[in-house]
């Protein structure tokens, strides 16, 4: 069938045999050499974090994805479609001037009003000098309790918002915390300094809309109430009805006092694995 072999003619059904061979092996090699070349470009331009992280955000149950305008109740019911960044939303505006109606209370935990939230469970302070600090909020720390050991990227490096900004191991599991903001590392540290990253944001901090995507206020009240019931729930003792508790604390080191626990499911749950 191919020139060169013993045999060979040329024929009118070679001729078109050839051509239709050739016009699919470079319809392949085409198609291949595109793919990798938005591959490639994906890597550079940072969207395949992006990516990632939305097929991940698309993985969350539903109750994992409401709309910060929901819980600070200035609406009633909204499903976040915009993978947590209000950054993008063309609806953000249209809600943020609304009145919030969200029921705050004493839950038991430190969350500073001069810091913002990521569901992710990480804070993000402001410094003075324009630099961003970022922690883990006290819901996590109470999670974990001590770390086992922590590896956390070198000043210079370049984080991406959603991506995993640091590890943590805790009894042989490794806790992927996500990244509440991008920008390049400027200084690390670890839970005995109160913080694991300092930043210089890519966007100005002084810009309203750098830190859109964090929670605030009531928004953080109605989103730990959630978490907090969640936990409640998957925490419970086995082989007892769900159930929620009024009041009360939560103690410090869970993964240490509940060491039966479902914690591969909590984990991915509390730190937005999907």
């Amino acid at each position: 069938m191919f020139p060169g072999i013993d045999g060979f003619h040329w024929s009118l059904g070679h001729v078109l045999f050839l051509s239709l061979f050739f016009a699919v092996a470079l319809t392949i090699l085409v198609t291949v050499v595109s793919a990798l070349w938005r591959t490639a470009r994906d890597f550079r331009a940072h969207r395949a974090i992006e990516l990632c992280w939305r097929s991940a955000f698309a993985e969350l149950p539903d109750t994992e994805r409401r709309c910060r305008h929901e819980l600070s109740g200035r609406v009633i019911s909204r499903t976040c479609a915009n993978g947590f960044d209000c950054r993008q939303c063309s609806k953000h505006s249209q809600f943020a001037v609304l009145p919030a109606r969200g029921i705050v209370r004493d839950l038991g935990l430190n969350y500073p009003a001069d810091r913002f939230y990521h569901r992710g469970h990480t804070w993000v302070r402001l410094e003075a000098d324009g630099t961003l600090t970022i922690g883990l909020d006290e819901l996590a720390e109470h999670l974990i309790g001590s770390p086992d050991f922590i590896k956390v990227p070198g000043v210079g490096s370049e984080i991406e918002n959603n991506e995993t900004a640091w590890r943590i191991e805790k009894n042989g599991t490794v806790i992927r915390v996500r990244a509440p903001i991008e920008g390049t590392v400027v200084g690390v540290g670890g839970p005995l300094e109160g913080r694991y990253l300092k930043i210089r944001p890519r966007r100005n901090p002084q810009d309203p809309a750098t830190l859109r995507h964090l929670l605030r206020g009531a928004e953080v009240h109605g989103w730990l109430s959630r978490e907090l019931e969640r936990l409640q729930l998957q925490l419970r003792a086995p082989n007892t009805p769900p159930s929620l508790a009024d009041g009360g604390v939560l103690v410090s080191g869970l993964m240490d006092a509940v060491p039966d626990a479902d914690w591969n499911t909590v984990l991915a749950d509390t730190f937005l694995e999907g």
